[in-house]
């Protein structure tokens, strides 16, 4: 079922299927997205949480949401950034400061053919992007955002994705073929 599907039947039918099935598509990116500003899991499972109870507990709403996943992350972060002023610490975090661990890319057919090995180079070679960088590239590659809302989301311009994308992609490519290279001299 689609993101919108699910979002019609919690608005309209309370479908607490449909509901968990939202959560359970959504859990695990909104936290590592929430874990990059807090720094700390507990504290980005709160923000998460609250995020999922305010909207089942505003489900009647729901419809009037065009764009649901957008949504949760812009909530998700600004979850987070209420915690940290909560908290006393400060109420925003710059991108460069947000710390975002990469899953391990998407399965799919170009992928399967990586071998481990290939597959932990690229790993690090993620690792060692730059916080912005990180970010957008987990946001779009990983989380399967588009430009436009990861703009959104970050609250910073089309451009600046595209380039923040650019510079990942050529660093993790530049980081791959001195690894592929030390390999082919030993």
């Amino acid at each position: 079922m689609n993101t919108q599907e699910l979002q019609r039947r919690i608005a309209l039918y309370d479908d607490e299927a449909a509901y968990r099935e939202l959560f359970d598509r959504f859990y695990k990116p909104l936290l590592q997205f929430a874990t990059a500003f807090t720094r700390s899991r507990e504290a980005a499972e709160e923000a998460v949480s609250d995020v999922f109870i305010n909207i089942w507990e505003r489900r009647r709403q729901l419809e009037t949401i065009d764009n649901l996943p957008v949504y949760l992350y812009v909530s998700t972060r600004n979850a987070s950034l209420k915690y940290l002023l909560k908290q006393q610490k400060r109420s925003s975090v710059p991108l460069d400061d947000l710390v975002m661990e990469p899953e391990s890319p998407a399965p799919d057919p170009e992928q399967t053919l990586l071998t481990a090995e290939m597959a932990l180079q690229l790993q690090q070679a993620i690792q060692q992007l730059p916080p912005r960088c990180k970010i957008v590239f987990k946001l779009i590659r990983e989380d399967g955002l588009r430009y436009k809302e990861v703009a959104q989301i970050l609250n910073i311009s089309v451009k600046t994705i595209d380039n923040q994308l650019a510079i990942a992609l050529q660093k993790i490519g530049t980081a791959l073929k001195m690894k592929l290279k030390k390999s082919a001299k030993d």
